[in-house]
């Protein structure tokens, strides 16, 4: 099989464009302190995200605000076992055989 140099140029720069925004935080972020609130403020992201996508998914269709049922009945084991274990593989796990037995029951 044939390589070409000009796949492997477009495969370093894509492996680049994709590592920089990865690494580029860490390395500026090593350098300085950050005060408590930009720590607690940094603390909120991941919980924001995961609202926005969770959101989406359960009450928008189609860019209109439609809940949907089984997204919702799959979602409520998933939301009472994150709150009291705080463990995303929990979580997944749990969201995956809600949904699972939704599917297959209704």
């Amino acid at each position: 099989m044939e390589v070409r140099w000009s796949f492997l140029w477009m495969l370093l720069g894509a492996s680049l464009v994709t590592l920089i925004p990865r690494i580029l935080p860490f390395i500026v972020l090593n350098r300085i302190r950050l005060p408590d609130w930009g720590l607690r403020w940094l603390g909120y992201i991941p919980v924001a995200v995961m609202a926005a996508l969770l959101g989406q998914e359960l009450f928008v269709s189609d860019g209109t605000f439609l809940p949907q049922t089984d997204g919702l009945l799959a979602a409520l084991p998933a939301f009472v076992v994150a709150y009291f274990t705080r463990s995303l593989l929990a979580t997944v796990l749990t969201g995956i055989v809600a949904m699972m037995l939704v599917r297959f029951w209704m």
